[in-house]
């Protein structure tokens, strides 16, 4: 009779600890930040991006990174960029921010080819190191173009 009582209780405690595995996963919506450093110098690369991006607004908190050469993709003065079958920059952009994703900048990758955040397009902002943990309440997953 002790045999079975203790192993009811030994399958109790197994069954608890089985349950809480979940707990240890953080709660909130999961994030992607979409880390672009490619702009009209490789069009496929930026509107893959890009594209990317809008689709994972769909379902989860986005934060778009643009650095180095990607900067210039969000230029308000800059031609959109296009490549094949892929949606115009500009729309994309558009999109994007329609569907509540953050586009941040790098600062000094302005400050480079001589901009400031008075440069961007309506809604991009200059990045700051909070933006990277501050997008999503859940995980972030890093995709780089």
């Amino acid at each position: 009779m002790k045999l079975a009582r203790l192993l009811v209780v030994f399958l109790f405690v197994l069954i608890s600890f089985s349950n809480t595995s979940a707990n240890y996963l953080p709660a909130g919506n999961d994030g992607v930040i979409i880390h672009l450093s490619n702009g009209s110098n490789d069009p496929h690369r930026a509107l893959m991006a890009l594209t990317l991006a809008l689709k994972m607004a769909d379902d989860h908190d986005v934060l778009v990174f643009l650095d180095i050469h990607a900067v210039d993709l969000v230029l308000a003065t800059a031609k959109s960029v296009e490549y094949k079958k892929f949606e115009p920059s500009k729309i994309l952009l558009d999109k994007l921010l329609a569907k509540g994703a953050k586009i941040i900048v790098c600062p000094m990758c302005l400050e480079v080819i001589n901009k400031t955040k008075f440069d961007l397009i309506k809604g991009a902002e200059l990045a700051d190191k909070a933006d990277f943990f501050s997008f999503t309440s859940g995980r972030i997953i890093t995709l780089d173009y």
